[in-house]
Parts: structure tokens; sequence; C-alpha cells
């Protein structure tokens, strides 16, 4: 069963309501450090949070940015049998390197290489409007060896996600490199950092099979930034501002920071109005981000576990600990105000939206990377500046998770005649269910649509939508 919980939901007509949104039952904190979800708890718990509308923010040019970026063979260490370093090394492909961070209206000139042994293309989950930059529908697969030079204007602050697209899965799964845009207005935090969640299917050799293949006979691991158990020390009363983000290919997983108050500050990248996490758990789809602001309180000490839900089981995946060093204040900050906003469209004119339904689940009229073709009929055609709506139906057997280049949408009531107060641009559904989302066609342009089971071994799937 799931509970209920009031929330404020803003119409088409630009009033607020109260309404009633389901969210995800996530049990209270018990004796010992874990919590119950099943795989229908983590997708009805997605896009369950009650946000208002935050204020717009203009945007100043920064100048311009040479970004190199290589797609590469790489190599992490795991261990199968529990926390701790050391182990055998695993091959694995990445972009290298640590989190990309840059201000809001910087221009990167970026130049992307391919020394991968399969075509690849560079996708960036969240960046809205730069058509130039598509891959696939804009920016062909590069062989091996090669290289392509694109700009990337940084028009919204937020938490990203650089990865690298493929024609098919190859032979080592890939990790994907965080991309942080900073406001060019200070967050009052004495730390910010990035917690990116990866799931790994080892073979009894210590090989990872790479996401799109069969994980039979594999061993699951999940790692945060690389490591198995990830702890992060803190003094006293210090604000952390903690960006997760599912790096998972295929798994929806709820995160939770035990016995702690979990503020959600941004979704996907778009700023939120201050809202407590549900028992301190987030539910996040693969490629979905979520910032929070989490107060080390607590005496010298104290720890706070970190713990990570599959759907099928709990798993400790490290802790927060209260350092020896003195507080930096002698109480925690008060609660803090809404991060400033992106400049998003404030009203979406369902009555005169361009509408259309698009089915999920099944390979009809979608394409792996690999057979995509730019002159392949396009999923919908919508006019710039002309709001559009789209019914997404599950017809597959497991839930599949949906992705708009482009633009962020909002996530529609079931009797379309509003939104949930929030932006996405990756959405979870379950099958046999229709979930309609909406957005303001902003950006001309050509964009890719995927879509994925969530399988291990589900392909990737593709098409393209334009705005004119």
């Amino acid at each position: 069963m799931a509970a209920v919980e009031p929330a404020l939901r803003p119409i088409a007509t630009g009033q607020v309501h109260l309404k009633m949104v389901r969210i995800g039952r996530m049990a209270s904190p018990p004796a010992t450090p874990e919590f119950s979800l099943t795989r229908r708890d983590l997708i009805a718990a997605l896009g369950a949070a009650a946000l208002c509308p935050t204020l717009p923010a203009t945007v100043s040019a920064q100048g311009r940015t040479a970004v190199a970026l290589q797609a590469k063979p790489d190599r992490i260490s795991l261990r199968p049998d529990g926390p701790g370093p050391g182990g055998p090394e695993t091959p694995v492909w990445s972009l290298g390197g640590s989190d990309l961070r840059f201000k809001r209206g910087e221009v990167l000139d970026v130049t992307f290489g391919n020394d991968l042994p399969v075509a690849a293309a560079l996708d960036c989950r969240g960046l809205d409007g730069i058509a130039a930059a598509e891959p696939l529908a804009s920016r062909a697969l590069l062989v091996a060896g090669g290289k392509d030079s694109f700009q990337l204007p940084l028009r919204h602050a937020g938490t990203f996600l650089c990865e690298p697209l493929f024609a098919d899965g190859g032979t080592a799964p890939a990790r994907p490199r965080p991309l942080i845009v900073t406001g060019t207005s200070p967050v009052a935090v004495d730390r910010d950092e990035v917690l990116l969640i990866e799931e790994w299917r080892l073979r009894p050799d210590g090989s990872a099979i790479p996401a799109g293949n069969d994980p039979k006979d594999s061993t699951q691991i999940h790692t945060i930034n690389g490591k198995t158990s990830y702890d992060i020390s803190a003094p006293a009363n210090a604000r952390l501002r903690l960006r997760f983000i599912n790096g998972s290919q295929r798994s929806v997983l709820a995160v939770k920071l035990e016995n702690l108050d979990v503020r959600v500050m941004a979704i996907d990248g778009q700023p939120a109005e201050p809202f407590p996490a549900r028992n301190g758990a987030l539910v996040l789809a693969p490629g979905s981000r979520t910032d929070v602001f989490v107060d080390a309180a607590g005496p010298t000490g104290t720890s706070f576990a970190i713990l990570l839900h599959d759907g099928k089981q709990a798993r400790p995946v490290g802790k927060l600990a209260i350092s020896n060093d003195p507080p930096v204040r002698p109480a925690p900050f008060p609660p803090a105000p809404p991060l400033p906003g992106n400049d998003m469209p404030a009203q979406l004119d369902l009555k005169s939206a361009a509408r259309f339904e698009l089915t999920l689940g099944t390979p009809t009229e979608w394409f792996r990377p690999a057979d995509f073709k730019p002159s392949a009929a396009p999923a919908f055609q919508a006019k710039a500046g002309r709001s559009v709506v789209l019914a997404l139906t599950n017809r597959g057997a497991i839930a599949s998770v949906f992705h708009l280049h482009g633009h962020h949408f909002r996530l529609l009531d079931r009797l379309d005649d509003g939104w949930k107060p929030f932006w996405l641009d990756t959405l979870a559904i379950e099958p046999g269910q229709t979930q309609r989302i909406a957005f303001l066609a902003e950006y001309p342009g050509r964009y890719l649509i995927e879509q994925v089971a969530t399988d291990w071994a589900a392909p990737r799937l593709v098409r393209w939508y334009s705005v004119q």
C-alpha cells in the first residue's frame, strides 16, 4: 500500500489547489539500519514529492571554456566479496577524470574523441535546448579514433550527466561523468559533493557485464564514487549539499540516509521548493539526479548509515560521520530557502496543447542506436512556443524508463487538469500504465527520446522529435 500526503498543485490557470499526492511507503527507521521496499514501491515513489514554483533568475555570459572529453578504456577496483579497497582491477570504459564543474552562462567548446573499439557519441543528460549537440539526431556516431567538436551553452544551473552512447553495448560497461553547473549566486553550504551510484554485474572471473547483455551467473555490486563503501566525514553543524546521481543503466534505486533530516532541493537539475525526503529516502530512476541538503547534527563520533535499496533488499553502502573537528557553528543553519531558479516556463497551456501518443515497452518504431537513421520519420513534430502533451503507455511486461532530450517536462495529473509541481527529464512507468507529461516546445531543432526496460539485458531504444 502507499501512503497519502497533502501537496500543493498548480493548475493551468495559475491557481493553487490542495491535492492528495500518492507516495510510496517507506517504513519508519527501526532499531537496525534497514528499510523495506518492492520494485512497485520504487516506481510508485518517483514523481510523488510536492514542490512549489521557484523564482526566475537571469543568466549572464561567463565566457567560453575549452573541454576535451575522451571515451577510452579504464579500470576500476571492485570486490564482490564485500566492502573495502583492493581486489583485481575490472576493465571498464569511461570519459575519464573527476566531476566537470562550470558556471551557469558559460559556453563549452567541447572536443569529443573516441578511443574505444565501437562507435560512440557524447550524450549529456539534462542540458536543454542544445540541438546542435544532440547525439544521433545531429551528431553522428564516431568510429574508433574519431573526433568531433561542438558547443554546449550552459543555460541552467544544476546537476547533469555526461555519458557515451554506443552503437552497440560493447565488451565493457561504461561509466558516466557528472557535470555540475553552479549558479551565479552563492549557496550557503559548507560542502558540495557528488555521490554517483553505479551498478555492476560481475562474472565469476571478475569481468563486468555491460548493460544490454544477459547477466546470468553474475554478482551484483553497487558503488558510490567507485567505492563499495563510501564514507563522508564532516564537523558538527556543517551543512552539506549532496548531489545523488543514479548512474545505473537499468535499475530504479532508493537511497536512504538513516536518522537524518534530508531536504530535497532539486530534481533532474531543476530547483525545487525545499521539502523533506520521506524517512530520509530518495527514489531515482536510471540517470536521474536529486540534490539534497543535510546538516551534520550530532555529537562527535556519531555516524548515520547510507543504505541502498534495489527493490529486493537494502544494503549499507557507506555512512556520514561527525568528525573530531570543532563545530563549524554553534547550531545548525535554519531551513534553507529555495535555490535560484532556472527561468523555466511559469505556465503550460494544456487547453491548446499539441497531443501525441507514444507506446513504450515494445520495439515497434523504436531503434537501437546502431540502427537509427536521421531520415526516419519523427515520433512527433511540434511548433516552437506551443505546449506539448505526450501520453506514454507501457505495453511491456516490466517497468520502462522514458527520457526526453532537449526539454524538461511536468508530470500531469490523472484528470489532465493540472500537473505535479516539479520538473523532470526522466520517468519510470509501470507495465500497463499510461502517464501523461507536458512541456513547452521552447527550443527549435531535432532531439532524441529514449526508452529502456528495467532489465539488465534490455536494449536501449531511441526515436527523435522535432520542434520547428
